[in-house]
């Protein structure tokens, strides 16, 4: 649904975006992660025609952003939750946003209900939580009934259930068809509902593989207790297995726990536990960017 060739953008004698190419699927939640001075957000910005690039471009099934008929139509952007007058009541907000994009003014009684907002209709938008303005900010997203969602940090400020409401709506967007691109430094999160990922480090493009290629690239530890671990670590040895061994617990990596309760049963070795864990996919992805990280801890 979307393709970004060769985006590149320079401020002075910095390059913020680096001819960063990727595709976007529809149907699918692709999350676009990477470390503070990325080049996510000035990318974010060049996909909804907000800065110009340099150099590349961006489509819509085929159509630049710029050439779109109704653009909110095709595609719901948020990109800043505080863009609304602090003055305006939700409902305003929603109907003079429709009333810009050619959308009607109707549809703000419905998003309102669609981001749990419509008994804080008449509430200003300036008396609102920051969790309050993301709802209010999707709101306005939704208004055109948009192919796709474009979204910068949209937890931000959200408790834990507003936080399992996005997660539940971005997923069901995407199984309905949509098209959802969202930037997270909630890594676990993102995990628990993202399909695809776009990572990017200095401007570059690091990554653009399914969230399960990249969790492969994680080393899984097997960790199996028995009464017999010199017995077993003897026969893992056999099959060129690393093992570390702790009293009667083993530690065993480039195998799978199949592989393990296999070798055990074959040699009589019983087992009381066996478990798999494979690292956590924001230490994998703090590999792939720690390289090109402007801001990196000690």
């Amino acid at each position: 649904m979307i393709t970004v060739a060769g985006t590149t953008k320079r401020y002075g004698t910095r390059i913020a975006v680096d001819d960063l190419s990727f595709d976007v699927a529809a149907g699918r939640v692709t999350g676009f992660v990477g470390p503070n001075g990325a080049g996510k957000s000035t990318t974010m910005r060049m996909m909804v025609g907000l800065t110009r690039p340099d150099r590349g471009q961006v489509r819509y099934d085929g159509v630049p952003y710029t050439a779109l008929r109704q653009p909110a139509r095709v595609v719901g952007a948020v990109l800043d939750a505080r863009c609304m007058h602090p003055g305006r009541t939700a409902r305003q907000h929603l109907r003079a946003t429709a009333a810009v994009s050619g959308l009607p003014t109707s549809r703000a009684e419905a998003v309102l209900a669609e981001v749990g907002l419509a008994s804080a209709a008449d509430q200003r938008a300036g008396g609102f939580s920051l969790g309050m303005r993301q709802r209010l900010a999707l709101a306005g997203a939704l208004l055109g009934e948009p192919e796709v969602l474009l979204l910068d940090e949209p937890s931000n400020g959200l408790d834990p259930d507003g936080i399992r409401w996005l997660r539940n709506y971005l997923r069901g967007f995407a199984d309905q068809g949509g098209t959802v691109f969202v930037s997270s430094h909630l890594i676990s999160e993102l995990a628990m509902f993202a399909d695809d990922l776009v990572v990017v480090g200095a401007g570059r493009l690091l990554a653009a593989e399914s969230l399960a290629a990249i969790t492969a690239r994680s080393e899984v530890s097997i960790t199996a207790v028995t009464p017999q671990p010199t017995e077993l670590a003897a026969c893992l040895a056999t099959h060129h297995l690393t093992t570390e061994v702790v009293g009667d617990r083993l530690r065993i990596t480039g195998t799978t726990a199949a592989a393990v309760s296999q070798i055990a049963f074959d040699h009589g070795i019983r087992l009381v536990e066996l478990t798999e864990t494979a690292r956590p996919l924001e230490d994998t992805l703090l590999d792939l960017t720690r390289p090109s990280a402007e801001f990196a801890s000690a």
